[in-house]
């Protein structure tokens, strides 16, 4: 079997789920529109076998979105070797490339393509909102021819598998990512699992438009809160501009730096609608109750007064409200902690499995279960 990403240049979400892949299918080669080596786990890296003409163009390694018109010849340029099963994950065009005759094709999907639909916010920049807007009819008359040649479709949420339906029509079964929660847990042996948490707030993860990491400044500053950023990206330098002095950037962490902050922290903040999210299973994990827009994936991950606060409108006034009533709840570690659970990487694995016995002996063989 194959299994086929949108391109390897950071361990974001859709990597997290690769990874788990790789170890659910130890001999599967990846293919890949773009790989930067180094930016993503060994075990993803190892088993890379090929990528795209859009590799070798000049600034691709860096400025790949710059050539969105180029995608869909990109992924349908690559060529995988004979395979009963490919398994591609997209948030692109992963989903469009063509597979081996006699393949059956399943696409784990975390989004329709956001520039093509409008899932996220447009670009900032006058000339490429110019851009996108010409090329867009193009994208989405081929994502809907595309996906229609994909035999089995997997959305990431219940979120996700509402978009699917709303823009191509299609069903699709939905299971959840793996979150590593054997990892991200609460301190409870060689800390006090009950001890006050520090005084700051937390916003992880990647600082790019649609995570809206300007409401959480606005939002902490408006009630003189510490907030703590880790992580980097696009708007990295337009937010430190603007924050003020209680606030910290730490670009890109470890994880064992993220862990920390996550148990340490009074409450993640998460400003922007997640297709699933799992920064914010992360810090549950870890026992951190989370202040998160009412809305796209977190309405699946966290429990509105037990594991965390929902928000209804996208303005620092109906944010910093939320964060105040976070702050007059008693936050039980252990409950947030048991939510978190349910999203783990064997819970993954099961449903995997279980998805792959339904579409036959022969596939389901293909499937190994690591040990944890």
């Amino acid at each position: 079997m194959v299994l086929v990403h949108d391109w390897l240049t950071g361990m974001r979400g859709g990597e997290k789920v690769l990874l788990e892949l790789c170890r659910l299918f130890p001999e599967a080669p990846v293919y890949t529109l773009l790989w930067n080596c180094g930016t993503v786990d060994a075990e993803i890296e190892q088993r890379v076998a090929g990528e795209s003409f859009l590799a070798k163009l000049p600034g691709a390694r860096r400025g790949y979105r710059n050539y969105l018109p180029l995608f869909p010849a990109a992924v349908r340029s690559l060529r995988l070797p004979p395979a009963d099963l490919v398994v591609s994950t997209s948030h692109a065009v992963a989903h469009a490339v063509r597979v081996p005759p006699g393949a059956v094709h399943v696409s784990y999907i975390h989004t329709p393509m956001r520039y093509a639909w409008g899932f996220a916010p447009g670009p900032a920049d006058p000339l490429r909102r110019f851009a996108l807007a010409a090329v867009r009819p193009g994208l989405k008359s081929f994502d809907r021819r595309a996906v229609q040649r994909v035999d089995h479709l997997i959305a990431n949420s219940r979120n996700v598998a509402r978009r699917i339906r709303q823009v191509w029509s299609r069903e699709a079964e939905v299971i959840h990512p793996p979150v590593d929660v054997e990892f991200f847990d609460v301190d409870f042996f060689d800390g006090d699992p009950d001890a006050p948490r520090e005084d700051f707030y937390l916003v992880a993860g990647s600082l790019e438009p649609s995570k809206r990491v300007d409401l959480a400044l606005a939002a902490t500053a408006r009630l003189g809160r510490p907030l703590v950023a880790a992580g980097d990206g696009t708007q990295s330098r337009s937010l430190r501009a603007r924050a003020g002095k209680d606030v910290r950037f730490l670009g890109r962490v470890t994880d064992e730096e993220l862990r920390s902050l996550y148990r340490r922290c009074r409450a993640l903040l998460l400003p922007g609608e997640e297709d699933f999210g799992i920064v914010p299973v992360e810090a549950q994990a870890c026992g951190a109750p989370v202040v998160a827009y009412r809305a796209g994936g977190a309405l699946e991950t966290v429990r509105d007064g037990a594991t965390g606060i929902l928000f209804g409108a996208q303005t620092s006034q109906s944010m910093a409200d939320a964060i105040e009533r976070s702050e007059r709840i008693e936050w039980d570690r252990r409950v947030i902690r048991a939510h978190a659970e349910a999203f783990s990487r064997s819970a993954f694995r099961d449903k995997m499995g279980e998805f792959s016995r339904r579409l036959g002996p022969n596939l389901d063989r293909a499937i190994v279960s690591p040990a944890c």
